[in-house]
């Protein structure tokens, strides 16, 4: 505690420090910016261009005549992104004091290349300027791809991104080899808190409702904390409508595999500075196939959502209050088949029988299945202090994860874990090149079982850390680094099964420093070069430190470690931007060494062998955590080859590979667990008719999308397989129809695996489910070809 006060009251007294710089100060008044939207090429007029203030989160639209005039500000510099359909964004930062005139030409989109990120920065920031890499991927991208959830599209758009799968409605995001707790999802800018450590735990957030999303790759917990290892996904399920304008927009989709459908509504609209925003959506699923299982009982499931934002800004800044509740009911797949045939099997009044095909066509899940409620409210302000700024966020959850075995009214387990999360961050007016913000971040987080299985104990868990993170830019250079310490309280309270005494009461402490610096130059208009070093750090999760139990769908009994320590990492980070008229490449390296690495093993009995246990479905092997030395490196490359004056044309060509391996045998084997295999995506894509009248923006694309084969497997203890390759063929097309000019709703059909390849991929946890007599293969394949439609209706009006 005394280090914390100490650490503390130094970062007060950086922070007084700071505001005490010379220079730079700016008027405490008021501005404006006005300015008009124009083709580059033929200088007409770009009516219905959206201009964006990022610090302020408020925009205004050109008038017909590519005219526009901003609310009154105060005083300041801010990040303005101008973005029309069709066209590339431009970015730039204006100072505005009184009224600022400002016109733009902006050219048709090649690539987009000036999009702005809000993630692990001081605040808004070009990407160019951002020596980490980041990827956008935004509502258009989201919608031109057919997946099951938010996860399982990231996993098919962002190079270096994997998924953890268990079934179609479970994803786990991995970044660069590394999931689980070491990725932070941050959703409506606070951290999701669920129950992330679990196999069969996803992320609970309506894909339909996100606007857009940023991926970090690499160490960032400077602005999140612990557990950011790995990288953070930004969710951003909020854009607000410009001023004086209403939007409505219907989102439907249909997939044929799982007869997949859903719909998703919302409206938002602002007018004189209060913006508001409703939104509701429904997707459920029957059971998939494949050419070798059939239809694979059980992997239904049906989600129901809702939320909404009420907010206000002013000439001070702005205060918003939003709300989600995510409802999901998720089928187990166990995989038992009958010997004979291979059939499925179903539970049914105690006994096993053979799937029939109304039970494939059921939406509702049949036991097992789980039901995740997770409830959240963010309560997010900024308020301008002068030329700074103050950023105040609080947020509460409440995630509720029942699993139902034989009774499908009483749950046989019940975690309710509450958490409320906090920031406060101060924003420094940019002071002779410099920006700089600092603050405080943390959370208070309870969890308790409500059920007679129980995984983990009870706990109570405080975090809490501060900050300083700063940018210096000059000419071509860009630097920026900071520094962060955190402390982890853990009270693990005494938790009884029926009478006895199942988990003793224990403290834990955790504390560590966390740093990055890092370097992003401009070379040319055409390349740019960067470079950042990195030290993050997580402390362990519950299930890590004490578990203990038969983990349902792992087929184990895990046994928690009260002595683990903490993971560090220090990860060194290279890459190139290069973007000519004829190509556009990205290319990114990294090595990233791990300390501390947790995983687990086999327990040993007192007589030196594998411990077993005996459960109520068999006997099961025991596992403990443990934890050693790890070395991962790898990168990225994309070429983008769009020709000259071909610009219609992409051939888009993306390698992404990880390595991981200890630096001793662990039963035998070096590799780390749970690798994603290298893969190389190769698309080819057309884009046609930008300027039709009544359709517009059509694209064709064809895609090829390999996997190599995964022959590092974490194969000690008879944990993992290897896994081999296999080469799927995708193809899409889509286009917008418009009526005067106005797009009237977009439409993009897509087809996956279209050779209908039996495969699965090596991060699919349903390849360990239990082997089919009847053909000899073991485990459950992934989804067999599928074909998907969404339309979308966006409808804008001015009030």
């Amino acid at each position: 505690m005394k280090r914390i006060i100490y650490l503390l009251g130094l970062w007060i007294t950086c922070c007084t420090g700071l505001l005490a710089q010379p220079g730079g100060k700016l008027k405490a008044g008021t501005g404006t910016l006005t300015g008009k939207i124009t083709d580059g090429a033929s200088g007409m007029p770009l009516p219905g261009a959206t201009i964006f203030f990022h610090e302020l989160k408020m925009g205004v639209i050109s008038a017909n005549d590519g005219t526009y005039t901003s609310a009154r500000v105060k005083a300041g510099k801010y990040l303005v992104e101008v973005s029309y359909q069709g066209y590339g964004s431009v970015t730039e930062t204006i100072l505005i004091d009184e009224a600022v005139t400002h016109n733009f030409s902006l050219k048709e989109a090649i690539v987009e290349q000036e999009g702005v990120i809000v993630t692990g920065v001081t605040s808004a920031t070009r990407v160019k300027l951002s020596p980490q890499p980041v990827v956008i991927i935004k509502r258009d991208d989201l919608v031109k791809t057919t997946s099951t959830n938010l996860i399982d599209a990231l996993s098919k758009t962002v190079p270096g991104v994997a998924a953890i799968g268990t079934g179609p409605a479970i994803s786990k995001p991995v970044i660069r080899g590394l999931g689980y707790n070491r990725v932070v999802v941050v959703n409506d800018g606070m951290r999701q808190e669920g129950q992330q450590w679990g196999d069969e735990h996803g992320i609970e957030v309506d894909d339909y409702s996100v606007q857009r999303v940023e991926v970090l790759k690499g160490p960032a917990s400077l602005m999140y904390g612990s557990d950011a290892m790995g990288g953070v996904v930004n969710i951003q399920s909020y854009t607000p409508a410009p001023e004086g304008t209403m939007g409505v927009n219907i989102l439907s989709e249909y997939q044929t595999n799982n007869r997949l459908r859903g719909v998703y509504a919302n409206v938002n609209g602002t007018k004189n500075g209060i913006d508001w925003n409703a939104y509701g959506s429904y997707k459920g699923a029957q059971d998939y196939q494949n050419k070798y299982d059939g239809r694979v009982f059980n992997s239904k499931f049906y989600n129901r959502n809702f939320g909404g934002l009420l907010g206000y800004t002013g000439r001070w800044g702005y205060s918003r209050l939003s709300a989600s509740n995510v409802d999901q009911h998720i089928g187990m797949v166990e995989g038992e088949r009958d010997d004979a045939t291979g059939a499925f099997l179903k539970d049914e009044d105690g006994a096993q029988t053979i799937a029939t095909e109304d039970d494939f066509k059921k939406i509702k899940p049949l036991v097992p299945f789980q039901r995740i409620q997770h409830f959240k409210t963010v309560w997010d302000n900024s308020i301008r202090l002068g030329a700074e700024r103050l950023d105040a966020t609080v947020a509460y959850q409440h995630n509720q994860r029942r699993e139902f075995g034989d009774d499908v009214d009483i749950p046989e387990a019940w975690f309710d874990l509450k958490t409320v999360n906090y920031a406060v961050r101060l924003q420094l007016a940019e002071r002779n090149r410099w920006k700089t913000s600092a603050g405080i971040t943390g959370m208070y987080q309870t969890n308790k079982n409500k059920a007679e299985e129980r995984l983990i104990p009870d706990y109570n868990l405080f975090d809490i850390g501060g900050f300083v993170f700063t940018q210096y830019t000059h000419d071509k250079m860009t630097v920026s680094g900071g520094l962060r310490f955190d402390n982890r309280h853990i009270n693990s309270l005494t938790t009884y099964d029926e009478t006895d005494i199942k988990f003793g009461p224990f403290t834990r402490n955790f504390s560590n420093l966390s740093g990055s610096v890092g370097l992003s130059y401009a070379a040319s208009q055409q390349t740019t070069f960067k470079f950042n070093l990195s030290r993050g750090f997580r402390a362990p999760n519950m299930a890590e430190l004490a578990s203990n139990g038969a983990h349902e769908g792992t087929n184990r009994y895990e046994v928690g470690n009260n002595n683990l320590k903490s993971e560090t990492s220090l990860q060194v980070d290279g890459g190139v931007e290069l973007n000519t008229e004829h190509v556009t490449v990205n290319a990114s390296l990294f090595y990233n060494n791990i300390k501390n690495f947790i995983f687990y093993e086999k327990m040993q009995n007192a007589e030196g062998t594998d411990s077993v246990i005996a459960d109520p479905g068999g006997e099961l092997m025991v596992f403990e955590f443990n934890q050693h030395t790890a070395n991962l490196y790898g990168g990225e490359m994309n070429i983008d080859i769009h020709p000259h004056p071909l610009d219609w044309l992409h051939f888009e060509n993306t390698l992404s590979y990880t390595r991981a391996q200890f630096t001793r045998e662990i039963g035998g084997t070096k590799n780390v667990p749970f690798i994603p295999a290298g893969r190389l995506v190769s698309e080819l894509k057309g884009n046609f008719l930008p300027k039709g009248k009544c359709l517009r923006n059509l694209y064709l694309s064809v895609e090829s999308d390999y996997n190599f084969a995964q022959n590092n497997a974490f194969t000690a203890f008879n944990t993992e397989t290897a896994t081999g390759s296999y080469w799927l063929l995708n193809a899409g097309i889509g286009a917008e129809i418009a009526s005067h000019g106005k797009r009237l709703f977009s439409i993009s059909v897509n087809g996956f695996n279209l050779t209908d390849i039996a495969y699965q991929n090596h991060l699919n946890r349903l390849k360990y489910t239990a082997v089919n007599l009847a053909t000899g293969r073991q485990g459950v394949f992934n989804m067999g070809r599928n074909f998907g439609v969404k339309i979308n209706v966006p409808l804008s009006f001015k009030i």
